[in-house]
């Protein structure tokens, strides 16, 4: 009989034990909410806050919006925002904060490096992540995590597509940033997908630090190109663009891809003094003088004193995309509750990213029709992109 006690308190321990092992490895985190919280993580101040920003004004934008007209059947949104200054070590502690504080669902990182960290830790938690910026496809590599701009693959191969479409009798360079995953992403899919005449003729230039001060060597290696690729972000590339103003140059176009977003905005650099032509390759126009985007600039000019550009438009459409999912999710009979926990919000939301068509403000309008996007198995967005002028050829 003592034996059979023994064998019994035994298993009840073990049992208890396990109960609360899966319990804690499952905390719900969510249990006191009383709005559905979306937390994103991205630069508020320092030198990239202009996207930063940008993202957690359109993103309280849309949540605003969507509890103004009754929010999720009554359950209202709130926005959460952690400033990682653009630094991977600080995201550790502002995603446990935002994670325990109850946090369900995220706009990830605004940046590359951040956010690749911000995926590894997500990942850990089955928190799903829809990032409005943060384009290197490593970034969505496990299930949880997904992209509303355009993957570092999409962004090289289109921009190598267009060069050797339109630009072939060109002398092509390329400036890219050696330190950086963003960077260094774009340029090794568009070295890949440049045809084979214009790759044997390629200068390149590359550069190792974020904080660069002196591109004068990178301005000598290329100021005999007359289409120069810029797959960085807008300080490096205004830097450059001033200091080759200094050199007798060959250049005609400067063109970039979602980096350069905001470059017309730098405090003490004067875009209108570059004689050169700055283009980018965008999934957003902010000069756009109708269809949704153009109502969406209107109401983000009235609220904000300010231009949106498309960090800002992808992230107003990441929360608009997230509420669309929720909603069709309920829909389907499926638990959507303002405390129901991140794992659950996670395999909710997957299911639904998984099959529908989203149309947003961001792709492209034409002809009266603004086109709409899906996502693949992979979490990489498929939707139609645009060139955007931000200064014109003198």
């Amino acid at each position: 009989m003592k034996t059979f006690t023994k064998v019994v308190c035994l298993v009840c321990a073990l049992v208890l034990c396990a109960v609360a092992f899966f319990s804690c490895s499952g905390k719900n985190y969510a249990k006191g909410n009383t709005e559905i919280v979306i937390g994103m993580s991205g630069p508020l101040t320092g030198g990239a806050a202009i996207y930063g920003v940008a993202v957690k004004q359109a993103a309280e934008m849309a949540v605003e919006e969507i509890n103004a007209k009754g929010g999720l059947d009554g359950i209202n949104f709130k926005l959460v925002a952690y400033d990682d200054q653009h630094d991977p070590s600080r995201v550790a502690a502002g995603y446990a904060s935002l994670y325990e504080g109850g946090m369900q669902i995220s706009l990830g990182c605004v940046t590359t490096k951040p956010c690749l960290e911000f995926a590894k830790l997500s990942a850990e938690d089955n928190v799903f992540f829809i990032t409005p910026s943060a384009s290197s496809d490593s970034v969505p590599t496990s299930a949880n995590g997904y992209q509303m701009c355009f993957a570092d693959s999409n962004q090289g191969t289109a921009a190598a597509q267009q060069i050797n479409a339109n630009y072939a009798d060109k002398t092509i360079g390329v400036l890219y940033n050696s330190s950086d995953a963003y960077s260094t992403g774009i340029y090794n899919k568009f070295k890949a997908a440049l045809n084979d005449t214009i790759k044997a003729g390629l200068k390149e230039a590359s550069f190792d630090s974020d904080d660069v001060t002196d591109l004068s060597s990178q301005v000598q290696l290329l100021k005999d190109c007359q289409f120069v690729f810029m797959p960085i972000y807008y300080t490096p590339a205004s830097l450059f663009m001033k200091q080759a103003k200094n050199v007798a140059n060959s250049i005609e176009i400067y063109y970039g891809c979602d980096g350069l977003d905001g470059i017309d905005a730098i405090d003490g650099f004067d875009i209108t003094t570059i004689p050169q032509e700055v283009s980018m390759l965008t999934h957003f126009n902010s000069s756009a003088t109708e269809g949704p985007a153009k109502t969406f600039i209107d109401a983000y000019k009235a609220k904000f004193g300010e231009t949106p550009n498309q960090f800002a438009a992808s992230s107003y459409d990441s929360v608009y995309a997230i509420f669309q999912a929720l909603k069709a999710a309920k829909a389907d009979g499926k638990k959507v509750e303002v405390n129901t926990s991140a794992d659950d919000f996670c395999e909710i939301l997957k299911e639904q990213f998984a099959k529908m068509t989203f149309t947003g403000v961001t792709g492209e309008y034409k002809n009266g029709v603004q086109s709409s996007m899906t996502w693949d198995a992979n979490g990489f967005v498929n939707k139609t992109a645009t060139v955007a002028v931000i200064k014109a050829h003198d």
